[in-house]
């Protein structure tokens, strides 16, 4: 069988395959560079299958050769298929950045078990974007976050929070993947089948208790997964005090997966015909959603830690999320696909330039940020940049997200909400204008612990933080790439939610 015939299972099977090889490689560089290897296959195979995707439509691939229902199916669709290039792209820039900053936050002899890990985790963010089956969502869900608690413990060395943060977070991942399994197994005790695609079948006329506790139950568990508000307790202490790099890879891919899987069970699962979906989209998804935008945003402003500041930050920019897919127009499911692409690469890009600042200062606290725009100009400007768009400013991806969701309020008459938005970019504007004037305006305390480092970080991790920044920018011209698959993604969804044919 021709290579391109399993095109669908290569972005599981290189990480998959390769990670162990990583346990089994010397210390140092040798496993930062398979890793490196490993992520951009996966990258190119994740680009390879969404041009497929768009050219020719939804792929169906059958593990084994077994037929689905009984079968388990790799179902990709454009949606899961931007999902898959971004959570792969992430890793392809993220894990060459990585190789400096581990270095200085992770005792050597771990690094190949750290980078083993990573792929692993990688391993699991890809499957639950790809597989087409319900509960392999919940095992994919379950290697991901099992490899994370171990990536956030290694923190352990340079803060000893990290471990009892990387307890917290499996404390509440295991509770919400619990809440999700009790979900799955309700929906498979009314239908009789895990296929995604038929249980959107076989739910159709379906409004029974256990359907409705299935799909609470599914609900609140990947709400904790999502860290939507206020399930995101775990979600600030993990950020904070997991190695720089960890960080940088799960703000930008870890939620987003979960978002998209939210949004699978909503619109390709259950569909509009369900009256607890609808009520869902109006009672719980819109009011958390907003709550998100504002109350994080507030606890942002008063932080005196950037890391824990821009966690907090994510928790606000998944409300816009939340807020977009709770109009349940193809307006609003557009703006949802678009900034959960546009938000991996601001993030991306912001936490990137924190752990610069942490390879040189030794701190991600505010005052480690004073004056650095004359010692460290390229993280500077790369943080101040990546600020803007997480602001929203024009020619940014965040003024594309902002836009997009903008006009999905004032179509779904939400008119509100349009003035929501905005009033919730403003205070953004205060928590990133903070820290850019601490960097370009303020000098730091000659006799401070932070006045001798005068190096900027090295171009193994520059080059790769400006790509996300310069991504920023071009995809912020360029809106119909990502605005184009996104729309034609939401279309195909809002056209299976409303009963049609997938």
């Amino acid at each position: 069988m021709s290579l391109s015939a399993q095109l669908p299972v290569l972005p599981i099977v290189i990480p998959l395959l390769m990670a162990p090889i990583t346990l089994l490689l010397p210390k140092g560089r040798a496993p930062w560079a398979w890793a490196v290897l490993c992520s951009w296959l996966a990258f190119a195979a994740s680009v390879a299958i969404i041009n497929n995707v768009y050219e020719f439509g939804v792929i169906s691939y059958h593990l084994g050769d077994w037929a689905p229902p009984l079968g388990i199916e790799y179902r990709i669709d454009l949606m899961n298929a931007l999902v898959l290039v971004l959570v792969s792209g992430i890793a392809a820039v993220v894990f060459p950045f990585a190789y400096e900053s581990v270095k200085s936050e992770i005792d050597e002899r771990q690094s190949p078990y750290f980078y083993g890990a990573l792929l692993i985790c990688m391993v699991g963010l890809l499957g639950v974007t790809i597989t087409g089956d319900a509960f392999n969502i919940f095992v994919f869900l379950e290697i991901s976050s099992l490899s994370a608690y171990a990536l956030i413990s290694m923190g352990g060395r340079r803060d000893r929070r990290a471990l009892t943060s990387a307890f917290n977070y499996l404390i509440m991942g295991t509770i919400g993947a619990s809440f999700f399994v009790i979900g799955v197994g309700l929906l498979y005790q009314a239908t009789g089948t895990l296929n995604m695609a038929d249980l959107h079948a076989k739910l159709a006329g379906q409004d029974n208790r256990v359907v409705q506790s299935g799909f609470a139950f599914i609900v609140v568990g990947i709400g904790l997964k999502l860290a939507m508000f206020p399930l995101h307790l775990w979600l600030p202490n993990a950020y904070t005090y997991a190695p720089s790099a960890v960080t940088a890879f799960m703000a930008a891919t870890a939620t987003k997966v979960a978002v998209y899987v939210l949004i699978r069970f909503f619109y390709t699962v259950f569909g509009f015909d369900f009256a607890f979906e609808v009520a869902a989209f109006t009672y719980v998804i819109l009011p958390l959603g907003i709550a998100g935008m504002f109350i994080a945003s507030l606890v942002a402003v008063f932080q005196e830690d950037v890391k824990r500041m821009l966690a907090y930050s994510s928790v606000a920019q998944i409300g816009y999320m939340l807020l977009g897919l709770s109009f349940a127009t193809t307006a609003g499911l557009t703006a949802a696909l678009v900034h959960m692409f546009n938000h991996a690469l601001m993030k991306g890009a912001l936490f990137m330039a924190v752990a610069c600042v942490v390879l040189r200062t030794g701190s991600h606290s505010c005052h480690a940020f004073a004056g650095l725009a004359k010692r460290m100009p390229y993280t500077t400007w790369a943080f101040v940049l990546s600020g803007l768009s997480l602001i929203g400013v024009p020619l940014t991806v965040g003024f594309v997200s902002k836009w997009y969701l903008l006009q999905a309020s004032f179509a779904a008459g939400h008119w509100y909400a349009g003035f929501l938005i905005v009033l919730s970019s403003l205070i953004a504007v205060v928590y990133v204008g903070r820290i850019a004037e601490l960097m370009i305006l303020r000098e730091p305390d000659p006799d401070g612990p932070y006045a001798l480092a005068r190096k900027e970080a090295p171009l193994s991790m520059l080059i790769p933080m400006w790509v996300l920044v310069i991504a920023n920018v071009y995809f912020g011209i360029r809106t119909e790439l990502t605005g184009g698959v996104a729309e034609r993604a939401a279309t195909a969804l809002m056209t299976m939610a409303s009963g049609g044919a997938q």
